[in-house]
């Protein structure tokens, strides 16, 4: 898959969620991601018949990439390689950058919106790894659509991991708490560059989920004390956990600790900060 001629696409996977839930009592599923470069999916295609797909991740069959493909109006011919750099369940985006890179590769033309769409009604939701800044929109992530625009983040970095086992989104999956009051306050924060608020709110975020979902031993939160960090973010339907810190301040013996606290594939990345 990877002769002279194959096409090729990365497609850049995101660490959970900054903010994740319902806008309202009753109100859709929204989030704020956070884009991870650290992991990436990447993809391959070359020429060949009938499609084939090939995943160790098993992330996308043949069937679902046929659908899919016709939605976005791309070519259901060829041979594709898919090799995710995160653990499917996990919280990074793993799925939604598998169809994306499908995309790039066989629809190259298609709108990220059109995208989007299309990722929902293969899969009934989406992150929102299509958009070229995805931290900067609130995300209704099961229906699509853009319910608000954010500024950007100020630059920041991430020391993270996966803990304990995987957990799939399940699109029909509604049962988050209200963070109706917390949406205004991060764009607030964000308008002024005030990173201390921001991570506050991303913890406050968290703790919601982690209260209603568990687990009830998750040690994120214990960790960021522990560490120094200003907060966490977790992925609210994954294993991904995260500590957020200051631009350097990124304790030495960090990695150890999360290591020590049952954290695998520790990753360390910098979000946020000029485009």
């Amino acid at each position: 898959m990877r002769s002279t001629g194959a096409l090729t696409t990365t497609v850049c996977g995101h660490f959970g969620e900054l903010l994740q839930g319902r806008l309202g009592p009753a109100g859709p599923v929204v989030v704020i991601t956070l884009p991870c470069p650290a992991l990436r999916l990447r993809g391959w295609c070359g020429p060949g018949g009938d499609l084939r797909i090939h995943s160790p991740e098993r992330l996308v069959s043949p069937a679902q990439a046929r659908r899919f493909l016709a939605l976005v109006g791309g070519r259901p011919r060829g041979r594709f390689a898919l090799r995710p750099e995160m653990p499917a369940g996990g919280g990074a985006g793993a799925s939604t950058a598998a169809l994306v890179a499908l995309a790039r590769l066989a629809a190259p033309h298609c709108p990220p919106l059109e995208l989007a769409r299309a990722c929902v009604a293969a899969e009934g939701a989406s992150d929102p790894l299509m958009f070229p800044s995805p931290e900067r929109i609130l995300w209704a992530s099961r229906e699509a659509e853009i319910a608000g625009q954010m500024p950007a983040l100020p630059r920041f970095e991430v020391l993270g991991g996966f803990h304990g086992p995987p957990r799939r989104t399940w699109p029909a999956d509604s049962d988050f708490a209200d963070i109706s009051d917390l949406v205004p306050r991060w764009q607030a924060a964000a308008g002024v560059g005030d990173l201390t608020a921001l991570a506050r709110l991303s913890s406050r975020a968290a703790r919601r989920t982690l209260a209603r979902r568990g687990p009830a031993d998750d040690p994120t939160e214990a960790l960021a004390r522990d560490l120094g960090a200003l907060g966490f973010v977790i992925a609210h339907t994954g294993s991904a956990r995260g500590l957020i810190f200051a631009p350097g301040r990124v304790p030495a013996t960090g990695a150890a600790q999360l290591r020590a606290a049952g954290l695998r594939q520790i990753v360390r990345f910098t979000a946020g900060g000029p485009a």
